[in-house]
């Protein structure tokens, strides 16, 4: 059953979705992604990500659920000394979340649920869900693809990562293998993971002290992570896991109550 989308409806139609409707709102990324990868990676797997997972929850019932149009271009100044990144400031993406939340509210739509592809909206994601639902009363919700985003897991993953394959790395590389191996140059794929950090105890990703980074950082080619170890076979494995993961968070997100029952 294909996604139902909220820009096939009428207005009237929109008017007459049943309470409690979940918007899901892909945010993606145009930016680097190494010499091996396209700068639409997040916008790919994010947007594909939530249209099967909208499609799921459609075709087995559990919620009422419409699909908007995914955000490309998003908070990546990460990447912003690389050709081929266009980042939005922090202030405009803000900006551009509340408005669409507003317009939401006043469509009707009373549930948000944000998919996120890239790590660099996590900050800003939080920030928006919340002022979503102090200015217009929005329930809203912050999933990434997989669960945390990926500057907070502390797990090592494979292709010895060591749990620093963030950002064009095994895993992204092997999503997009599955999802668009025509675009994918693994003849240029590098390994390129900064071991040294597992040396640090408390600051780090997945560690207790957090830390300001530019993608370069790490080294001229802009990707952390080790790409050289990636296959379509586990790109497929990791897709369905995420559409089930944002199926299941779909669900659960348009009976979600913060307050005890009555």
């Amino acid at each position: 059953m294909p996604a139902p989308r909220f820009i096939d409806l009428t207005g009237p139609e929109v008017a007459a979705l049943p309470v409690d409707t979940v918007a899901v709102l892909p945010l993606g990324a145009i930016e680097q992604h190494g010499p091996h990868l396209p700068v639409s990676t997040d916008y790919v797997t994010a947007t594909e990500v939530a249209q099967a997972a909208v499609a799921e929850v459609a075709e087995h019932g559990g919620a009422s659920v419409v699909l908007l149009p995914g955000l490309a271009y998003t908070k990546s100044d990460e990447h912003h000394w690389s050709p081929g990144t266009i980042w939005l400031s922090w202030e405009t993406l803000m900006a551009t979340l509340v408005d669409i939340g507003r317009s939401l509210q006043t469509s009707g739509i009373t549930r948000l649920v944000f998919v996120n592809g890239h790590g660099g909206n996590s900050a800003l994601g939080q920030v928006a869900c919340r002022e979503l639902r102090r200015r217009f009363g929005l329930r809203t919700f912050f999933a990434h693809l997989g669960g945390p985003p990926p500057d907070q897991r502390a797990r090592p993953t494979a292709g010895g990562e060591m749990g620093l394959g963030i950002h064009g790395g095994h895993a992204e590389t092997s999503l997009m293998l599955h999802l668009r191996p025509e675009l994918v140059q693994m003849d240029r794929a590098v390994r390129r993971v900064p071991e040294h950090l597992a040396t640090y105890e408390l600051v780090g990703f997945g560690k207790p002290v957090s830390f300001g980074w530019l993608s370069d950082d790490f080294g001229p080619d802009g990707h952390i992570g080790d790409p050289t170890t990636a296959t379509a076979q586990e790109g497929a494995e990791r897709f369905a896991a995420a559409v089930a993961h944002v199926a299941a968070a779909v669900v659960e997100a348009a009976r979600f109550d913060p307050a005890p029952p009555a």
